[in-house]
């Protein structure tokens, strides 16, 4: 790398040019060059034969440094006069304005989410179709379950996951009975926290917090194991060996979510309960076997069959939805950054989706009267 520098001829009003003009060259003097150039400004001629090297940085220097005009005499090669203009070009060019609000943008953006979605939507039901195809398939030739991959995805979305579950759901407890009591305590209606607890964590509370931390734990790791094996062509060697990638990949995932997901709600909600009977205790005085005694006579036992039932679709769809955007994934890196966000973000909006069907296909079983 050779140093540039500057060279004035006064006599002939001839400023010359020499060695590398690099951002990585003209760093440690920067400042200083700046203010030579500056000074050199209305120099006549310019001589630039002798410059080794000239990148876009030293041209846009050089540029700036002429006014933004073509000095009266310049001697330069072909190639670096081809940089300063593509320099020059770049400088008028506006930066594009924002179109703004209007009627034809709104259906153009209507329209992409629509043709998103539909394609969101088709490749869903092919995975589904494709799943249904391979259990079908599994059923024929039993030897061929993958009893080892759905064992260990049982362990890492069950087992390892009780723990943040119990902390999450003994302070979720906790508050809700604290809130409840504050406002039973002035009516005199201390006795229905029981109610309040039971309803509310084993029919609603349960499995929509548990979802919700699945998949922002598992689902999202799901995701991002399959975006790096696509990331890494992993998939496409486990084709080319004649392996199913959704046999192998996919539905021991949603096999080991789908059991797994009512052991969590259960294993969620009776920590919850056990921290709002705690509370209970410390706020309105009521005994821990009043409050066991009593839960079974105001929570129908089929509001517990509610919670496993929505646990069970709840993991299923988390699972589809993980598993969906992670075979979607693009060869790079931000594209998996991408997918697993969509990922989270549409397995929490299907929960709450889902829950809400099922209140209204429940709301008259187990709720007493």
């Amino acid at each position: 790398m050779r140093s540039p520098t500057i060279a004035a001829d006064p006599a002939m009003r001839l400023v010359r040019l020499q060695g590398d003009w690099t951002l990585r060259a003209l760093t440690p003097h920067l400042d200083a060059f700046r203010v030579e150039l500056a000074g050199r400004r209305d120099e006549v001629a310019w001589s630039l034969q002798d410059i080794s090297r000239l990148d876009s940085f030293g041209a846009a220097l050089l540029w700036h440094a002429w006014g933004k005009r073509w000095p009266a005499s310049v001697e330069i090669g072909d190639e670096l006069r081809a940089i300063i203009a593509r320099i020059a070009e770049n400088a008028e060019t506006s930066l594009p304005r924002s179109p703004g609000f209007s009627a034809l943008g709104a259906i153009i953006a209507l329209g992409s989410a629509l043709l998103a979605f539909r394609s969101h939507a088709l490749g869903f039901i092919r995975l589904f179709g494709q799943l249904s195809l391979d259990l079908a398939y599994l059923a024929r030739h039993p030897r061929e379950w993958p009893l080892r991959e759905i064992s260990a995805n049982v362990y890492k979305v069950g087992l390892k996951a009780m723990p943040v579950a119990a902390l999450v759901g003994f302070l979720i407890g906790v508050v809700l009975s604290y809130l409840s009591a504050l406002q039973l305590r002035a009516f005199g209606a201390d006795l229905y926290i029981v109610n309040i607890l039971g309803l509310g964590i084993i029919r609603e509370l349960g499995p929509v917090l548990v979802s919700v931390l699945v998949a922002g734990r598992s689902g999202s790791a799901m995701t991002a194991q399959l975006g790096v094996m696509r990331v890494t062509e992993e998939i496409d060697a486990l084709s080319a060996m004649g392996i199913s990638r959704t046999i192998r990949l996919v539905l021991p995932k949603v096999i080991a979510l789908t059991l797994a997901m009512p052991l969590l709600v259960l294993w969620t909600s009776a920590v919850a309960l056990l921290g709002g009977m705690l509370s209970a205790w410390l706020q309105l005085d009521l005994g821990m076997a009043f409050f066991i005694e009593r839960l079974p006579q105001v929570v129908p036992l089929a509001n517990l069959f509610i919670g496993f039932g929505k646990g069970a679709v709840f993991g299923l769809m988390i699972a589809l939805v993980a598993c969906h955007f992670g075979l979607r994934t693009s060869p790079n890196t931000e594209s998996l950054s991408a997918n697993t966000t969509a990922s989270v973000v549409s397995s929490i909006t299907v929960v709450i989706l889902v829950d809400a069907l099922f209140a209204i296909a429940t709301r008259s079983i187990g709720v007493p009267r």
